[in-house]
């Protein structure tokens, strides 16, 4: 049987689809040429990140041609490379936030999209591993939006998602006015490595919406070492970049 998505029939189809359903800005709604992106306006609205800034953290060095922060060299990090898509402003927090709570799911493979060029980690036993959610937040929410943006990623890199490794064993409070001592405590053994075999050894790439202060992903890239994880990394849609909120 001829593949629906590949067949003739559906490719002259699409023209007909387009015209009724056109591709829009995934922001403001505007009819563009190609679905899962952005208009100009948005677009350059954005503030991209990339692969630029500080080689351990990512953020930005602008005005030096040092290429690791002071903050990661007193401190190293435990996580070992981190990128993020954007900074996090009111166009990329609509995004996350429409994802998150507004039930857009498309909205991840927008955010993969522009993820995707930022993989660090080119290992052959790299595995993905989605920030978890607590079961009850969970069931509550119905889906878990950095899985759904880790699937996407997996589609364009063809590396394996793990969904079950990593487990949210505490329900925190949220983080939202804490400072960084406050929000790292809160996170503290918050999570368990359920299947420690599945990890041992390999590289782990972490995937998040949003990126603040860096607790919550540093408390998993922690358990992911003590379950024998040999690198780990996160690559996120979008962070704050602001000085009051950089990573410490």
């Amino acid at each position: 049987m001829a593949n629906v998505s590949t067949s003739p029939l559906a490719a002259a189809g699409r023209p007909l689809i387009d015209f009724a359903l056109p591709p829009r800005c995934a922001s403001c709604g505007e009819v563009i040429d190609e679905p899962g992106t952005f208009c100009i306006g948005c677009w350059s609205t954005l503030e991209w990140l990339g692969n630029s800034g500080c080689q351990c953290c990512g953020l930005p060095l602008a005005g030096t041609e040092i290429d690791t922060c002071g903050r990661c060299l007193a401190a190293p990090p435990k996580i070992d490379r981190m990128r993020a898509a954007v900074c996090y402003d009111d166009l990329s927090r609509s995004i996350a936030l429409r994802l998150k709570y507004g039930r857009k799911v498309g909205l991840a493979k927008t955010m993969a999209r522009y993820m995707a060029p930022l993989r660090g980690s080119r290992d052959d036993d790299v595995l993905l591993v989605p920030v978890p959610l607590h079961r009850w937040r969970l069931w509550g929410r119905g889906f878990n939006q950095s899985a759904l943006v880790a699937r996407e990623l997996s589609k364009v890199w063809k590396v394996p998602v793990e969904l079950g490794s990593l487990r949210r064993i505490q329900r925190t409070r949220p983080l939202k006015g804490l400072n960084h001592n406050q929000r790292r405590k809160a996170v503290a053994g918050a999570f368990k490595a359920v299947s420690p075999e599945r990890i041992h050894g390999r590289s782990i790439i972490l995937v998040d919406d949003v990126l603040t202060s860096g607790s919550t992903a540093e408390a998993c890239a922690q358990t992911l070492r003590k379950a024998g994880a040999k690198r780990v990394e996160l690559i996120c849609w979008a962070r704050v970049v602001r000085p009051a909120q950089l990573m410490r």
